[in-house]
């Protein structure tokens, strides 16, 4: 993956954003309570596992699709977590100068099968346990993402 991506939070310097793409963000578990991350290659970043939906694809299988790319995990959906859509998150791609306004669907998710891989997306791939996961250096936008998870309360959020 050529290009880096630049994640911009409440940041007045930010460029402006040309587009919203349609994305999905999967918090997989497995059986002993640990969540999945990726340290992702174009910003050396710690996420959860996440991209575009494709066109011809649900969220739901867009979800699985790239859960089982950028880590080799394969997962069921089990709920909805919150929708993430804010104009004060901006993604900007220097590979092709694309710059996006927020917009991802935050599902929770469970391991039922596949083997840890890693990925030409993600570098680093493993379980880690809920009370660390927010030690590792992340995006202000991931670390909101996993907030509403470890917090959720059955109610989705919506922004």
């Amino acid at each position: 993956m050529s290009g880096r991506r630049i994640d911009y939070f409440d940041d007045p310097d930010a460029p402006r954003p040309t587009r919203i793409v349609p994305g999905v963000a999967v918090a997989v578990t497995n059986d002993a309570g640990q969540l999945l991350m990726i340290q992702r290659t174009d910003n050396d970043m710690f996420a959860i596992p996440g991209g575009a939906q494709e066109v011809g694809e649900t969220p739901l299988e867009a979800a699985r699709r790239e859960v089982h790319e950028e880590t080799g995990i394969t997962c069921e959906i089990t709920g909805l977590i919150g929708i993430f859509s804010s104009p004060r998150n901006v993604v900007e791609f220097t590979s092709d100068g694309e710059i996006r306004q927020e917009f991802s669907i935050l599902l929770a998710g469970r391991a039922i099968g596949g083997w840890i891989a890693d990925s030409s997306e993600s570098r680093e791939v493993a379980w880690h346990d809920r009370e660390d996961v927010l030690d590792l250096p992340m995006t202000p936008a991931q670390e909101r993402r996993i907030r509403r998870f470890l917090e959720f309360n059955g109610t989705p959020y919506l922004e």
